[in-house]
């Protein structure tokens, strides 16, 4: 796929089977997350791959921090919270790693973060992987946070689930630059 290409039709895939993308596949994704802008190269960021067993250990995690929140919650809801991560046969938590810096605002390293992850799925996408951005309250919660280790100078971004599309993407209608590109003259 030429990259102009998978730039401009490049979408979601948000139903994943197996297979998960091969270590020559992850390995180009995580290239190409890299190259995300930096400024003053502080690689403000990180990458958590979630596979196998330790996707029903996240489920776990999720479910958890549910029973927790709402004890009354019923079976059905703590299964299908537990499931979650079972989605797609690969994660990968990004997580921006803040560095204090006097010319680089946390704004910019959290941009920069955003960047990778973006970089990650655009790669995925050209490489024929299917790939969803995943957020939600657990992925904004401290226990998980915990969970995956994170440091006091860390913050999950999301979930990036990787995986075969296990159908054809419906049609994303295009966008027009027209309706989000002004001219300041000053």
């Amino acid at each position: 796929m030429e990259l102009l290409k998978t730039l401009t039709e490049r979408h979601s895939s948000p139903v994943l089977t197996e297979p998960a993308p091969t270590q020559e596949q992850l390995d180009i994704m995580f290239k190409a997350a890299l190259r995300a802008p930096d400024h003053a190269r502080l690689h403000p960021w990180r990458f958590i791959v979630i596979a196998n067993d330790a996707r029903k250990k996240l489920g776990d995690v999720f479910a958890n921090i549910a029973m927790q929140d709402n004890p009354d919650l019923p079976e059905s809801s703590i299964q299908r919270t537990r499931n979650l991560p079972l989605r797609a046969p690969l994660l990968v938590a990004l997580v921006l790693h803040y560095k204090e810096h006097a010319m680089v605002p946390e704004v910019e390293q959290i941009l920069s973060t955003g960047a990778a992850g973006y970089g990650l799925i655009t790669a995925a996408f050209h490489l024929g992987v299917g790939a969803y951005w995943r957020t939600g309250a657990h992925c904004f919660d401290q226990r998980t946070a915990k969970a995956l280790h994170l440091h006091n100078n860390e913050k999950l971004m999301g979930f990036i689930y990787l995986g075969t599309p296990a159908k054809s993407a419906n049609p994303v209608p295009p966008l027009s630059a027209d309706d989000f590109v002004t001219s300041w003259s000053g």
